[in-house]
């Protein structure tokens, strides 16, 4: 099909009509010329002889590459007699099929294969990535972004090799040079609903870094953060941004909260205030303020000059209010612009901002909290400093009277003046986070205690509507209704609302979260293990049939051996009402035949549905094999059947019992004997 390659002139050669491609890219173009005058033509072109002209040829296929070479020649990059290789086709019929084959069989490199080449060709063989660049003909951005997709953490590139992430997954991900930021961003999104969204990642990776211009960052500076080993990171090579990251977050951390201790430090000493905390941010935190009490000062009290200021602009207002009362009374310009003067002067004397004394602010609590800009600076809110619990000073005077040389020094330190040691926030969640783990460890390790904790901390926050004071994420809320206004009055609703009333409730009023603990883990274990079952159960979602959750709570249903039929009965009002009269009258056949369909037939649809209440609930006077069934049948979505028999007889053993009951009875027991070893 093909003879063996020759080289021949550039001049000599053309592009075939038969070549398939006819479209093209300038960029791809010039990439590829640049390619040629790199490394010369990799690959030869293919091409059949020209009649009439002995030793030209036609390119069927390598058309592109025909194009550069000639750019190329004419810009003087080559020389005028270049020659190419051609293979050269015996058939020039088969000229538009290679041509075909060459374009269409071609499989693109992964970009995990590019990115490895790249990284090659500078560690192995030691280019630069400008060389690279010029040499391929593409910008050096593009290389170091391939590059930058290259050294990506190893979990990240190998999704990329085997195509579990796209390309602008990845890319999203090397905004970062932070392999540790990557990992753990992966780590955190790789199986969430967020995996594949790129602004996503790119939110998520910035939570690991601060800009440039970031108030932490403007109080320490460059040169300070980069001296202690800090890292800066350039703009995002995948995007147009022009600013700067700063990567090593620990280290801007604990330099912001250095300077700004010292800081809090003088103003707490300028200010004369009994505390001063910081936070290295510019707002203060709702939890951190809550449970405090603003600090309220008074206003001083007028001058003698302000005094009589005051009731002279009292009198003139008077005087224009008491002419204004007269009907025929027109104010002009001049006298509305002086009442207005004269209203405005009365605020600044009256409505003055609160002074604090010196002795409140001895014992306040102040912030310091940082600017845009940031510059520290003390919030305009002062609060009561907190005063330690009775029963802490009372331990601690047991403590002094057991060691009196420790009593004289604390007293001492106490005399020598009420300088506290700033503590900034950091600090604060530091020894908050280590006395929590010490808690969590003995809760723990005490599986009784941890069920009447675990138990209180539900019921407590569903039992009182605005407790917010209990420091958990423990939750037992109910779930939304899927239909808000519709309020079935069934057994089950109706036995609910008994369970709920018998509840002991005698523990609720106790205002502070320690006492109503303490209350309620005195109550009795049956008392107890009712709340535990009403917080648990009041949880469960309403699933509809057929969708994810409906097997589990089937599973429950039939672990619990619940008698659907013993509890519910379809109404007019809960399912009757809502089908259709073919699919009434259908139900009529299902349990009764074509007969009992006929002899109800006739009637109107309102009539129908309740003519099946009164049927399916047994007050109906008909044949006891109709009614039998009626009582027990049942809708699909309201059994609590196992799919895989739902639609089977119900096989019995050899003594006639039905195993379905035998298989209840022994959830029953199981369920039970749980219970028994929890209570």
């Amino acid at each position: 099909m093909t003879k063996p390659s020759i080289l021949v002139p550039a001049t000599h050669l053309t592009k075939s009509p038969v070549n398939v491609r006819k479209r093209t890219d300038p960029r791809a173009d010039a990439e590829l010329e640049a390619s040629i005058a790199g490394h010369g033509l990799i690959q030869n072109l293919v091409g059949v002889p020209v009649s009439r002209k002995k030793g030209h040829y036609r390119i069927t296929a390598g058309g592109r590459r025909l194009d550069a070479i000639h750019r190329l020649i004419e810009k003087g990059t080559l020389p005028p007699d270049h020659e190419v290789p051609v293979l050269v086709l015996a058939n020039s019929k088969d000229g538009r099929e290679i041509s075909l084959a060459e374009n269409y069989d071609r499989l693109q490199m992964s970009p995990a294969e590019d990115c490895l080449a790249f990284r090659d060709l500078i560690e192995v063989e030691g280019r630069s990535t400008a060389e690279i660049a010029k040499r391929f003909g593409i910008e050096e951005r593009f290389v170091i972004g391939r590059l930058r997709l290259a050294n990506l953490a190893q979990p990240i590139f190998e999704a990329l090799e085997a195509d579990e992430i796209t390309l602008d997954v990845a890319k999203a991900y090397a905004t970062t040079a932070d392999t540790g930021r990557q990992t753990a961003v992966w780590e955190a999104l790789r199986n969430s609903y967020s995996r594949d969204n790129v602004n996503e990642i790119r939110r998520a990776l910035n939570g690991y870094s601060y800009r440039a211009n970031d108030p932490k960052a403007l109080l320490v500076g460059r040169d300070t953060y980069i001296a202690a080993g800090g890292r800066v990171e350039d703009a995002d090579l995948f995007s147009t941004a022009a600013d700067e990251r700063w990567i090593d977050t620990h280290i801007l951390d604990e330099l912001a909260e250095a300077k700004l201790i010292a800081q809090a430090e003088a103003i707490r000493e300028r200010e004369g205030l009994g505390e001063v905390r910081i936070v290295t941010g510019v707002r203060i935190p709702y939890m951190e303020t809550y449970a405090l009490q603003p600090l309220t000062g008074a206003a001083e009290p007028l001058t003698q000059e302000q005094e009589a200021r005051k009731q002279e602009i009292e009198g003139e207002i008077a005087e224009i209010e008491l002419l204004a009362e007269d009907e025929d009374y027109e104010p002009d310009d001049d006298e509305e612009q002086r009442y207005a003067t004269l209203q405005a002067e009365l605020t600044t004397i009256v409505e003055r901002d609160a002074v604090i004394d010196p002795e409140q602010k001895a014992t306040a609590l102040a912030y310091v909290v940082l600017g845009e800009d940031g510059t520290p600076q003390m919030h305009h809110q002062l609060y009561v400093a907190p005063v330690p619990d009775e029963e802490s000073s009372e331990a601690d005077n047991d403590g002094d009277d057991c060691d009196d040389d420790v009593g004289d020094e604390t007293q001492d330190n106490s005399a020598a003046g009420d300088a506290r040691p700033v503590m900034s926030q950091r600090l604060r969640e530091m020894l908050a986070m280590m006395k929590t783990e010490l808690l969590a460890v003995h809760v723990a390790s005490d599986p009784a205690f941890a069920l009447d904790l675990g138990t209180f901390i539900m019921v407590d926050r569903e039992s009182r509507l605005a407790s917010f004071d209990i420091p958990s994420d423990l939750r037992a809320s109910a779930p939304s209704r899927l239909l808000l206004d519709f309020k079935p009055a069934t057994a089950a609703a109706g036995e609910w609302t008994k369970l709920d009333e018998a509840l002991d409730r005698s523990w609720v009023n106790h205002q502070a979260v320690p006492d109503r603990y303490d209350a309620f883990c005195a109550l009795p274990d049956e008392a107890r293990a009712a709340w535990l079952g009403w917080a648990i159960a009041r949880t469960l979602h309403a699933v509809p049939d057929g969708r994810a959750g409906t097997g589990f709570l089937d599973h429950l249903g039939r672990k619990l051996g619940v008698d659907v039929a013993a509890w519910w009965r379809p109404t007019a009002l809960t399912y009757f009402d809502k089908l259709t009269k073919p699919g009434i009258l259908a139900l009529f056949e299902e349990i009764g035949g074509l007969e009992l369909r006929v002899r109800y037939s006739g009637s109107k649809k309102h009539d129908l549905a309740a003519s099946a209440e009164r049927l399916f609930g047994g007050d109906v006077i008909i044949e006891p094999e109709i009614q039998e069934r009626a009582v027990a049948w049942l809708p699909d979505q309201m059994r609590f059947a196992a799919p895989e028999i739902c639609d089977q007889p119900t096989s019995s053993d050899n003594s006639g019992n039905d195993l379905t009951d035998t298989v209840n009875a022994e959830g029953d027991n199981d369920g039970d004997e749980s219970f028994a070893q929890v209570a």
